[in-house]
């Protein structure tokens, strides 16, 4: 078991740690690595690094108080940094670099982080596997045959290898927890407008939260108190109080668990005895009624929404070049060569539900089960943090889930009612199964994070489950 980034941060305050010997060595392990995980898109130069590194000594040795400085960050390649390319995982926006930084770029920066890359995601942020990017799948460093989990599939590989010590990725439906389950890593996906989404590439706005990742969960409290707060750049962001209770009670609505794959069900019921032994108040009787509309309502919603977002990408405002072309061919020709598969799947089922004569029937119904799956987790958060499986099967091969559309998005089906909902959910280590990991989730009330984080530092004592580096 590596040293946490708790310690890590530690032993740099203390000037027992040189930072350049630490953040070259992780250079090392990514240049050693990366060409089978491909977890990330670009790297930051070793001159950057060391003028960055500079500077953070500089403000150290100036007094400056800062959260984070000398621990290096992976950056979700649909986050935008004015230093490096920002992708979002499609051809479309090869070498596109943005004039600017998200606010969590700049605030990663201000408290001293060192961003060492853009980490590989599914084209656009679409998908649960990380095989639909334009710069090649990503590989689960667990057992290489197999996926990290999607969207955020590069962030969650490049921790669960040590290639970084925090990473930030974007949920959308589950696309930071879902990966964390499948690496044996840490994802927080928070209550909608905790996190500025200001320089995030959108894929569907009233869902998507950039989200923090790590191997622990008190690392993750780390990178958590860096980003979050209100962004005046963000019109949907909050100023809200966060609330913290060291008392849990958790309750099991058996959808969320019973139709999982043995190993998973088994993982999470041995973990959630061990819990009660503690003393934790547990109730297994719960029912969430409305369980089977979420997938329908979150796709439905997320396709209409993306459809909308991507009109943007017509070869004019972006790197693409079309000249000589009247805006009909140079658009056509963009979205044809340029968007991948999925990607032109998902805009025309969204150009579908928004369209007259279908738009009452899909996308109005999809906001009508929204607020219906919201009501009724809203109730139960009330009195109780909601425990689930993940993923309702184990971290599937490459190839193996992308056959069949339908499979594929069934993947997700625990992890979207917290985007709907737009309640803070929590994924961590439950345990393994022939080597492959296996997550559990909890979800509670909207500004509840500081309780999740408060639990899962209980769950990490009793399991032993954190830091965990693949091949260690």
């Amino acid at each position: 078991m590596k040293e946490t980034a708790v310690s890590i941060l530690e032993n740099i305050r203390k000037g027992s740690l040189e930072m350049e010997d630490y953040v070259f060595k992780k250079l090392e392990l990514i240049r050693k690595k990366d060409n089978i995980i491909n977890a990330y898109i670009s790297i930051d130069s070793e001159d950057f690094i060391l003028d960055r590194i500079s500077e953070i000594k500089r403000n150290i040795a100036s007094g400056k108080k800062m959260k984070i400085p000398g621990l290096v960050v992976s950056i979700k390649d649909n986050i935008s940094t004015n230093f490096l390319p920002t992708t979002a995982g499609s051809k479309i926006l090869e070498n596109y670099i943005p004039p600017y930084n998200a606010t969590v770029v700049e605030k990663i920066l201000e408290e001293g982080g060192i961003i060492i890359g853009k980490t590989n995601l599914d084209e656009f942020a679409m998908g649960s596997t990380t095989e639909f990017s334009a710069y090649g799948l990503t590989r689960n460093p667990w057992d290489i045959t197999r996926v990290p989990g999607g969207s955020s599939g590069g962030s969650a590989a490049s921790l669960a290898y040590g290639s970084c010590d925090l990473s930030l990725g974007s949920d959308t439906g589950g696309s930071v927890r879902l990966p964390a389950s499948y690496t044996a890593t840490v994802g927080l996906k928070p209550t909608y407008g905790t996190v500025s989404r200001y320089g995030l590439i959108p894929y569907a706005n009233s869902l998507e939260q950039i989200s923090p990742m790590a191997r622990s969960v008190k690392d993750l409290a780390l990178i958590w108190d860096v980003i979050k707060g209100y962004d005046e750049k963000d019109a949907t962001s909050v100023n809200n109080n966060y609330k913290s209770n060291s008392k849990f009670k958790i309750c099991i609505p058996k959808e969320f668990i019973e139709d999982s794959e043995p190993p998973i069900r088994s993982t999470i019921y041995k973990l959630l005895e061990k819990i009660e032994n503690e003393g934790v108040a547990i109730e297994y009787e719960g029912k969430f009624e409305n369980l089977k509309y979420a997938l329908p309502a979150y796709y439905t919603i997320a396709f209409a929404e993306a459809a909308s977002n991507l009109a943007r990408y017509d070869g004019k405002l972006y790197p693409i070049s079309s000249e000589g072309l009247s805006y009909k061919e140079m658009s056509e020709n963009t979205r044809r060569y340029y968007f991948g598969f999925e990607v032109k799947k998902r805009i025309l089922m969204g150009v579908l539900a928004l369209s007259e004569g279908f738009i009452n029937d899909y996308y109005i119904a999809a906001t009508k089960g929204r607020r219906i799956i919201r009501d009724e987790i809203l109730n139960m958060t009330k009195n109780c943090i909601v425990a689930s499986s993940v993923s309702p099967i184990l971290p599937p091969k490459i190839g193996e889930r992308i056959k069949d559309p339908l499979k594929l998005y069934a993947m997700d089906i625990y992890t979207v009612v917290a985007n709907l909902a737009g309640v803070p959910a929590l994924a961590m280590p439950a345990g393994f199964y022939n080597n492959l990991p296996i997550g559990i989730q909890f979800m509670a009330g909207p500004f509840e994070e500081e309780k999740l984080i408060s639990l899962g530092s209980l769950v990490e004592e009793i399991t032993g489950l954190y830091n965990l580096i693949a091949g260690d």
